[in-house]
Formats: C-alpha cells, structure tokens, sequence
C-alpha cells in the first residue's frame, strides 16, 4: 500500500494494487480451474478484461469527511463499481471450482497410505490422483457402497482400535467416524445387501452395520484366532474369513433350522400317538417352529492363510498361507478342502481371481513377487517382482491390469495381465495397502 497526494486538491489518499487484493481472495480457487474445464476459462478471460479496462490501483480518501475531494470520492465510486464485478465473478469461481468435487469418473480407484493416513482417489484412465481425503491412525481396508458414494474404512491397530471411517465421495470430504465398540479391531471390509461387513480380529467376530439405521444390527464369534479378511456373498447369506493364527477358513451360513420332534435334548422321541405326561407336551402356543440361525463349519487349511477370494462362479475359495507358501482350495459346497498346491509363495499376503476366474493373482510381502495361477489347471502362469513387498491387490474391471500395493516401496505397481509385465507406478502416499473400486451407478 503507498500514500499518494491527490493530483488535483493534494489531499492524501491511500493507494493500493487491486491485482495483490483480488490475488489473496482468488488465487485459491484460480488454482483450481485447470481441473474445471471451458467454462471456468471463461470466468477466466472476463475477470482478466475486467481488470485491464479499469484501473489496478484502489484510490480511498484518507479523509473521506472532508468534501474537499471530490477526485478521491469518484475514484472510490469506480473502485466500488470494480470490486462489484470482481465479487461476482469470484462468486462464479467459487461456484466452478466447489463443483471440481463432482467432477470425477464413474470408475475410480481408492488407495489407501498407512503413512499419510489418507485415502486417495484416482482415476484409472489418466492414473491421475483426483482427490485425497483424511483417515484414521492405522487404515488397512476399504470398500465403497454399491452406488460408489461412500467409502468405509478399517482402522485395525493390531486389533486395539475400533473406528471405521466413513467417506463422501461425491463432495470428497470425511464424515464423522463409526465407532464399533465393543466390536475391537475391524480389519477386513466388504459391502453387501445395502450394508457394511468387517472382521473385528480383537473380539474374533463379524460385524454387520446397517448405514440407513446408523446401527449394527448382526454380530457373530468364529472361535478363532485372528479373523482378519472377510467376504459376503451379494445376497448376504454367507461369510467367508479367514482366521490366520488358527490357520482356519470359517464358512457362516443363514440357515433356516427346521424344528426335531419335541423332547429333551438327547432323549428319545415321545412315542407315536402323543404322550401327555409330563415333560413330553409341546410348550403352550404349539410345537417348535423354524427359524434362522447361523451355523458355522471351519475348515483347516495352510499356516498363515491370510488373503482369499472366491472364485466369479461361487464353487471354489482360494486361500494361500503366508508361512509355507501353500496355496489351500476349498470345495465351498461341499465345506472342505479340496487341494492343496505347493506353490512357494513364502510371504502370500492377498489374493485375487480375475473378474473372467481364469487367472489367480497372489502377492507377496517378503520377497515383493506377484504370482499369477491358471485356476483351471492349477499351474503357475508367470511370476513377476513387483517391488520389495506386495500386499494388495485390485484387478481391473475388464481383467486386464492389476494394481498392486507395494508397502515396502511406497508406490502402487501397475501390472499389464496380458504382456504380465509391470508398466508403471502409482504414487498415493507412503506404505499404500487396501485397494478398491468405487462405481457410480
């Protein structure tokens, strides 16, 4: 700012640049409009004729009770008709850029970084990092809604924390957390039946919350030590987890239990005809009915199994044991193990079958390589060094790359599944790990 003396009367009056005031107030959102498109260069190319036609300067009288100066008065008057313009065209900036928040694929990519403890949304075109949002201490899985608006994150801390946090994707902010206790340590995630499904490992259960109550609403224990990955069937009737120092896969089932004839448990069945003596009537209101209970079977498999999926048809489940490096196949109808294949995959950390169900794709968080199985025959395909530690894994919608989340080297590999090659890299914060899509619908 500079004190300049009127040319006229030589009344002191304050002169300032317009350009520096107006640069404080829009810059931010200038910076933005290279992300909006043809109508915000518009605003662009009006805001800057605006300024070229009229003066840069401010011109305030220093004595603006002092009639004297009339020059200072009809300076201020032009100065005010400026700053008009500029602060509707600011309103019009600010109104583009708030929208850059819906400017975003269908289709995007959700990263989370342990280090940065953010979730970063890309789009898997331009492989351009679109928005990145703040999660909580220890973020390791993710899932979005089926409408791909929301996105759910774990915070596993070992099993001591208790926070999912919850993401708009549409304005691209955090919403307040969920708190799951007394349900301890959400590590797993998936989204089915319109509701949230995790693995809390410090509680050994399966929770279930329903975002249109804003409740849960179903809880089950495994039994078992350290149920870590989690994976519902569309229909919500069945959960698969794995329970990795159990080295266990649980299979819960919804089951309607029909009623047995009436008698104590393990007592004989009151003879044909009825008996009326005591201990043998039905209770009041008429016999058992049928009802819905969840029964579980669990099935043995490798140590250290970790990482699984099923298979795009529902008949297998995969799983592969982070010790040994053996890969255990479950025949899911039948509930038992089917196979087991010595692949040395010392270190599995995740697994995934293509959207197709012809490749089976398994990281490794020891050594950095990528596996890649054929499921039909069994055999190994290629593997491939994706870095110095995989973890995560999300195929592509259409099969044809995989993305990888190499904690170890602080990037996310992208891997071409027809050349089975990688061919770039991700940067989405440091340690990155859980990977998901999210589609608008």
């Amino acid at each position: 700012m500079l004190w300049r003396l009127c040319g006229v009367c030589r009344h002191r009056r304050l002169v300032g640049h317009l350009g520096a005031f107006t640069g404080i107030l829009l810059v931010p959102s200038l910076f933005k409009l290279y992300l909006v498109g043809n109508s915000c260069r518009i605003v662009w190319y009006c805001l800057f004729h605006i300024l070229k036609r009229n003066t840069l300067h401010i011109q305030f009288n220093n004595y603006m009770q002092n009639s004297k100066c009339s020059h200072s008065l009809q300076a201020a008057k032009k100065t005010a008709t400026v700053f008009a313009q500029l602060i509707a065209l600011s309103f019009l900036i600010f109104g583009a850029t708030r929208g850059t928040a819906q400017a975003v694929p269908k289709v995007t990519l959700l990263a989370l970084s342990k280090a940065n403890h953010t979730l970063a949304v890309v789009d898997p075109v331009t492989l351009k990092v679109i928005a990145r949002m703040p999660v909580g201490e220890d973020p390791h899985e993710v899932i979005a809604s089926t409408d791909g608006t929301v996105a759910y994150v774990t915070n596993y801390g070992g099993g001591s924390l208790h926070e999912l946090n919850v993401i708009d994707l549409v304005a691209q902010k955090a919403l307040p957390a969920i708190d799951t206790r007394p349900l301890m340590g959400p590590h797993g995630i998936t989204f089915a039946g319109g509701k949230v499904w995790f693995s809390a490992e410090g509680t050994k259960t399966v929770g279930r919350y329903d975002p249109v109550t804003g409740k849960f609403d179903w809880c089950m224990g495994t039994g078992q030590d350290r149920t870590h990955m989690v994976y519902v069937t569309p229909d919500g009737k069945k959960v698969y987890t794995t329970n990795v120092s159990s080295a266990t896969v649980s299979i819960l089932v919804d089951t309607l239990i029909q009623p047995g004839r009436f008698g104590p448990p393990g007592g004989n069945p009151p003879p044909a005809g009825g008996n009326t003596a005591a201990g043998n009537n039905p209770p009041p209101g008429g016999g058992p009915r049928a009802h819905e209970d969840w029964v579980q079977t669990v099935i043995p498999v490798a140590k250290g199994s970790e990482g699984f999926d099923v298979s795009p048809d529902g008949r297998e489940l995969w799983t592969a044991g982070s010790d040994e490096g053996t890969i255990s196949i479950i025949d899911i109808a039948a509930k038992k193990l089917s196979a087991s294949i010595d692949a040395k995959a010392v270190g599995a950390n995740r697994l995934k079958f293509t959207p197709d169900g012809k490749l089976v794709l398994i990281t490794s968080l020891r050594t950095g390589d990528l596996f890649i199985y054929d499921a039909a025959t069994r055999k190994l395909v290629k593997k491939i060094s994706t870095g110095h530690g995989a973890a995560g894994i999300l195929v592509d919608l259409d099969g044809s790359r995989a993305f990888i989340g190499c904690s170890a080297d602080n990037y996310v590999a992208i891997v071409d599944l027809k050349k089975m090659e990688v061919t770039g890299h991700l940067d989405v914060g440091g340690v990155p790990d859980g990977l998901a899509w999210a589609v608008r619908q």
